[in-house]
C-alpha cells in the first residue's frame, strides 16, 4: 500500500482529494464572453501512438460584442485549422499558461448573435502531461482504457460546470474496444475498414456531455437499469459494482425523482487519474475503489450527481456549494440509510471538520478561488452539505425532500443560483430564512456554545425547572437548537430558538436534570474542542498530500495541543515518521495512537498493522506477526484491514522501491 493512500484512508471520496494534489493556473473567473449552446464533433482515437485527431462544430452566442473570442483547450492538442460560419479562415494563438486559444476577428461579432467556429485539431494524449490540471491525468489516449474527461478540454470549450450544451459526437477507436458517453443507443455502432468502429452519441438537452470512455471492456453486465462496463482485471467484482449502483440509483430516485435518463453507465477508469467522475448517464469509478470493494461512498456521490451538477448546475463558481454540497450530503443520506444512524453522525463529524478547515472565504464570494484548491473543495462540499444538513433541521424531514425536488424540477436542465435556494426554502418551508443564508452563505465562522443553567423543585411535586442560558460568540447568529435534557427519569427533548451572543430558556420536567446537551445530534455547524483536533489533521494530511511533512507536524502538533491524547492525531505523526523511515519515533507515535482515547475507533487495527510494518522492515517477524495477530483480533476491517492483517501475516511487509 502505497504512503499516500495511506495518508487519504477513511477519505470517502479520494478523487476529489487527489484534486488537492493540483497547483492548477487559475485566474478569478471574468465575465463571460459567449454562451456555447452545441457541439458535433467527430473524433479518432488511436491508443498505439496516443493520438487524438478530431473535428468540432461550435455552436456559441456571444454575450457581448466579440472581438477576441477566447476558448480553452488541452495543451496536448495543436489546431491545424479553424473557420468561421463562412468557411473564412481564422488566425488563432495559443496561451498555454491557462490552455486557452484566442482568436481575433477582422469583424466583431454582435452581442446577440449566434455563430459556429469549425476546429480541426490533433495532439498526443498520455498520462498529465498536458493536463490543464497539473499532475491529474484527465485526458489520455491509452491502452486498455483511454479517458477523455470533460475536465481535460479535449474539445474547444469555454465555462467549466456552468456553460450548458448540447452534444452530437461520432468516436471512432479500434474494434476491440467499447465507448461509453452521453446519449447512447441513437444509432448501431458502425463497422468502418481498418478494424475500426464507429460510435454515435447524442444528448439534446443542455448539459455536460463531455466525457467519452473507451476502452477493452467486457460484455457489460447489467443490474435493473445499471450497465457495468469493466477490463477483464476487474470482471470478479462487476456483479457486486452494478447491485450496490442499483441500490443506490433506487435509492435516489426515490429521494429526489427519476434523474434525465434512465439509463445508467457504470464504468472502470484506470487507477492512475482521479478516483470517480461523473456525466450525463454515466459514473465512472478507479479500478482499484471498485477492486477494494470501499467504493459505497464514493459512488453513491458520484452517481447524485445526475441529478446535482447533470440536471441542475451552478450558475456560477460563487454556487457551487449547492451541487458539490448536495452530492455530499446525498451521499450521507444514502449512508444514513444503509448503515444507519451511528454511521451517519461519524460521517457527519469528519464533515463538518472539513467545512471548518478553510473557512475564512464566504460561499458566496468563493469562485474567486481555484476549483482545485483545497478551500475551494473543502468549502464547496463540506461546508456545502452542511448547509444542507442544517436545512433539514429547520425545515423537518418531508419538507427537506419536497425543497430539494423543487429545485430539480424548477431548475431542470438549467443553472441555479444561491438566491434561487433561498427563495425555494422559504417558498416551501413557510420560514422567514434570510438570516440562516446570511449566516452560513455569506458569513464565515461557526459559533461556540456553552451552557450555564441553574434547577429550581417546583411545588406540588410538580417537577423541576431549569433556567439556563446557552451563550455564543456571534452577535448575529440566530438559529433554533435542540438540548438534551437528562434526568432521573426519562430523557427530553426540547428545541430552544438561538438570538444573539446571550439567549435565555426555561424548561421544565417530572425529573431531576442531571446533565444537558446542546445540539447533541450535530445538527448544527459547530465549534468545538473535538473538532479543532479534527479540523488541525484535516489540514494535516493536505499538507502531506502536498508533499509538505515539516507544515504537516505543525498541523498535527496543534491537534495534539487542544487533546494529548488523540489518538489519530498521533497516528497520523507515526505515518510521516514511517515516511521518513524513521522507525522507531514511528513506533512511538502508533504506540501513543492505541494508548489514546480511540477516536476514530479505526486507529486501533490500523496501529497495530503499522506496527507490524515497521518490526518486518526492521527484520523482527515475530514481533510483526503478533501485530497482525493483534490487528485480526479487533474484527475492524475498515478499508479491508483485517485483509490486509492476514495477508501480513502470510508473507512480510516490504517497502517498495517508490516509496519515499
Amino acid at each position: 500500500m502505497s504512503a499516500l493512500f495511506r495518508i487519504l484512508r477513511t477519505t470517502s471520496l479520494t478523487a476529489l482529494t487527489l484534486c488537492l494534489l493540483t497547483a492548477m493556473v487559475w485566474a478569478a473567473p471574468a465575465k463571460p464572453q459567449l454562451q456555447i449552446t452545441s457541439y458535433l464533433i467527430n473524433a479518432d482515437l488511436d491508443p498505439s501512438v496516443n493520438r487524438l485527431s478530431a473535428t468540432a462544430d461550435v455552436t456559441f452566442t456571444a454575450l457581448e460584442e466579440l472581438t477576441t473570442p477566447t476558448f480553452e483547450l488541452n495543451n496536448g492538442l495543436q489546431i491545424t485549422k479553424v473557420t468561421d460560419a463562412q468557411g473564412h479562415p481564422l488566425e488563432s494563438e495559443r496561451l498555454t499558461n491557462n490552455s486557452t486559444v484566442r482568436f481575433t476577428l477582422a469583424a466583431p461579432i454582435p452581442k446577440g448573435t449566434s455563430t459556429t467556429f469549425h476546429f480541426t485539431y490533433a495532439g498526443t494524449l498520455k498520462g498529465s502531461e498536458t493536463s490543464p490540471v497539473e499532475g491529474i491525468k484527465l485526458a489520455s489516449i491509452e491502452d486498455p482504457i483511454s479517458i477523455l474527461l470533460y475536465p481535460g478540454r479535449w474539445f474547444p470549450m469555454t465555462g467549466l460546470f456552468t456553460n450548458r450544451f448540447t452534444a452530437e459526437m461520432h468516436i471512432r477507436v479500434p474494434s476491440d474496444e467499447r465507448v461509453v458517453g452521453s446519449g447512447s443507443g441513437v444509432a448501431a455502432a458502425k463497422s468502418l475498414p481498418g478494424n475500426r468502429t464507429e460510435h454515435t452519441f447524442k444528448w439534446a438537452k443542455p448539459g455536460f456531455p463531455g466525457t467519452i470512455i473507451a476502452g477493452k471492456f467486457l460484455e457489460p453486465i447489467t443490474a435493473g437499469n445499471m450497465r457495468v462496463y469493466v477490463t477483464e482485471k476487474h470482471k470478479d467484482h462487476a456483479h457486486d459494482f452494478a447491485s450496490l449502483g442499483e441500490r443506490e440509483y433506487l435509492f435516489m430516485s426515490g429521494t429526489f425523482g427519476q434523474p434525465e435518463s434512465t439509463h445508467m453507465n457504470l464504468v472502470e477508469l484506470p487507477d492512475d487519474t482521479v478516483s470517480a467522475t461523473w456525466a450525463p448517464e454515466i459514473a465512472a469509478i478507479a479500478g482499484n475503489r471498485i477492486a477494494a470493494r470501499n467504493e459505497q461512498r464514493l459512488l453513491s456521490n458520484t452517481l447524485a450527481h445526475q441529478w446535482w451538477g447533470s440536471q441542475v448546475s451552478p450558475a456560477t463558481m460563487n454556487d457551487a456549494w449547492i451541487t458539490n454540497g448536495m452530492s455530499r450530503y446525498a451521499e450521507l443520506m444514502y449512508l444514513e440509510d444503509s448503515s444507519g444512524k451511528n454511521a451517519f453522525q461519524s460521517a457527519i463529524t469528519d464533515i463538518s471538520a472539513g467545512a471548518l478547515a478553510y473557512d475564512t472565504e464566504p460561499l458566496t464570494t468563493i469562485g474567486r478561488l481555484d476549483p482545485f484548491s483545497p478551500q475551494f473543495q473543502s468549502m464547496t462540499l463540506e461546508k456545502g452539505a452542511m448547509v444542507f444538513h442544517m436545512l433539514r433541521w429547520e425545515m423537518g424531514d418531508d419538507v427537506f425532500i419536497k425543497f430539494l425536488r423543487a429545485i430539480l424540477s424548477e431548475y431542470a436542465d438549467k443553472s441555479v443560483r444561491s438566491s434561487n435556494v433561498q427563495t425555494i426554502a422559504e417558498k416551501q418551508s413557510n420560514l422567514e430564512l434570510q438570516a440562516f443564508f446570511a449566516q452560513w452563505l455569506d458569513g464565515t465562522g461557526a459559533p461556540a456554545f456553552a451552557d450555564k443553567y441553574s434547577v429550581f423543585r417546583l411545588g406540588d411535586n410538580k417537577g423541576f425547572r431549569t433556567v439556563g442560558a446557552i451563550t455564543q460568540d456571534l452577535d448575529l447568529f440566530r438559529m433554533p437548537i435542540e438540548l438534551r435534557i437528562e434526568t432521573d427519569g426519562k430523557t427530553e427533548i426540547r428545541r430552544v430558538d438561538i438570538s444573539g451572543s446571550d439567549s435565555q430558556y426555561s424548561i421544565e420536567t417530572f425529573g431531576r436534570p442531571r446533565r444537558i446537551s446542546v445540539d447533541p445530534d450535530n445538527w448544527l455547524l459547530k465549534s468545538t474542542p473535538d473538532l479543532a483536533v479534527r479540523v488541525a489533521v484535516l489540514r494535516g494530511q493536505e499538507l502531506v498530500a502536498q508533499g509538505d511533512l515539516t507544515g504537516a507536524l505543525i498541523e498535527y502538533q496543534k491537534a495534539l495541543d487542544a487533546n494529548k491524547n488523540s489518538s489519530l492525531a498521533a497516528y497520523r505523526i507515526g505515518e510521516i515518521f514511517f515516511m521518513q523511515r524513521n522507525y522507531q519515533s514511528a513506533a512511538n507515535s502508533f504506540r501513543d495512537a492505541l494508548r489514546g482515547d480511540g477516536d476514530p475507533k479505526w486507529v486501533e487495527v490500523w496501529s497495530h498493522i503499522e506496527l507490524g510494518r515497521i518490526f518486518d522492515v526492521t527484520g523482527q517477524r515475530d514481533r510483526a506477526v503478533n501485530e497482525y495477530r493483534l490487528a485480526v483480533q479487533t474484527n475492524d476491517n475498515t478499508q479491508g484491514a483485517v485483509n490486509e492483517a492476514r495477508a501480513s501475516m502470510q508473507k512480510p511487509y516490504k517497502r517498495e522501491q517508490t516509496e519515499n
